[in-house]
């Protein structure tokens, strides 16, 4: 199953039972085990053997607790993307991959300076891809998730499942694997479950490496997007402008567009852009300035890079530092 495992278990004392990293739910992760065993033809005792040295991290738990597209403002939040260095680290970015990232455009339709800008606000570039082991940071959340959200536990627990299917499949061992706090994995930052969906082997060399491979990162993202809906030649997002009253009633918790653009003109929310073919569906969403409050139309493909990070602030760093990467290049390299 592991092969690396073999040499492991015979230093390892004899295991009796389901045995766990300290801290770790003991019933929680037995009745984990016994689910990759009956349902995926895992092994009892080499999931016994990773999960002894998987451990508990309340830090994680702690960071999960306040994440900070919830607890700084827009005007906060943005700061900490568009700086002078990660706008001159994307067109560097850039200039060594232009032309993976010119296929990946042609082959996706996802324009290189939000391929980028992801990368960008991801990892720097794959410069800070996290040190977290990936199994203790996806137990943990899979079992010890702040108050106990079960919703958060499900997901988590799948995404456990798959770092396993995926170690398998991919002949890794999950003990090595490292991440973010919250388990997402190399330059593009991939989820177990999204990597098995959605990584791609872009320069066909038999394998699909998002850890340290630029192409496969570039092409995974793209892929990415493009399964996700991307509308090559599309806008993205739109400022508009009408007063507090009407917009407040036409905002959503939602940010799938569901109005078209003159629909809400109609009603008195104006884009500010000519962009955009006024038939297209948005919806409308705000952001905190510093002194006061910004209106924005999601089109089709600001939700898409939603599905990549559901936060509105997310999404407008990733678009906002796309421009400033593409403005700011030489002409020479256009």
């Amino acid at each position: 199953m592991f092969r690396y495992l073999i040499g492991l278990m015979l230093v390892l004392p004899a295991i009796s039972g389901t045995v766990q990293g300290k801290g770790l739910d003991e019933a929680a992760v037995s009745g984990f085990i016994a689910d990759m065993v009956e349902k995926d033809g895992f092994d009892k005792k080499e999931l016994d053997v990773v999960f002894t040295q998987a451990k508990r991290s309340d830090r994680i738990i702690k960071a999960m607790s306040r994440p900070a597209e919830k607890a700084k403002p827009w005007y906060e939040y943005r700061k900490h993307f568009l700086t002078k260095a990660r706008i001159n680290g994307g067109i560097e970015f850039w200039r060594r991959n232009a032309d993976t990232l010119d296929e990946a455009a042609r082959v996706y339709g996802v324009p290189a300076e939000i391929i980028v800008a992801i990368i960008g606000v991801e990892t720097a570039y794959g410069k800070v891809t996290g040190r977290d082991r990936v199994i203790d940071a996806l137990s943990t959340l899979a079992f010890h998730y702040p108050k106990k959200n079960e919703k958060r536990m499900r997901f988590f627990r799948e995404q456990l499942r798959q770092m396993f299917l995926m170690s398998r499949e991919q002949q890794l061992d999950p003990l090595s694997l490292t991440g973010s706090y919250a388990g997402a994995m190399g330059i593009p930052q991939f989820m177990p479950e999204s990597y098995r969906k959605y990584a791609v082997d872009f320069d066909d060399d038999g394998r699909s490496d998002i850890w340290k491979d630029r192409a496969d990162a570039i092409g995974s993202v793209a892929n990415y997007l493009k399964a996700h809906g991307w509308d090559r030649g599309k806008s993205i997002v739109v400022s508009a402008s009408g007063d507090a009253s009407t917009a407040e009633t036409l905002l959503t918790d939602s940010v799938k567009p569901h109005l078209s653009l003159d629909e809400f003109s109609r009603r008195g929310i104006e884009p500010m852009s000519a962009t955009a073919n006024t038939d297209e569906l948005a919806a409308l969403f705000e952001l905190e300035a510093k002194d006061s409050k910004e209106y924005w139309l999601a089109l089709n493909n600001f939700y898409v890079i939603m599905r990549y990070n559901p936060r509105t602030k997310y999404a407008m760093a990733v678009v906002t530092l796309a421009e400033a990467i593409r403005d700011a290049r030489p002409e020479s390299m256009s």
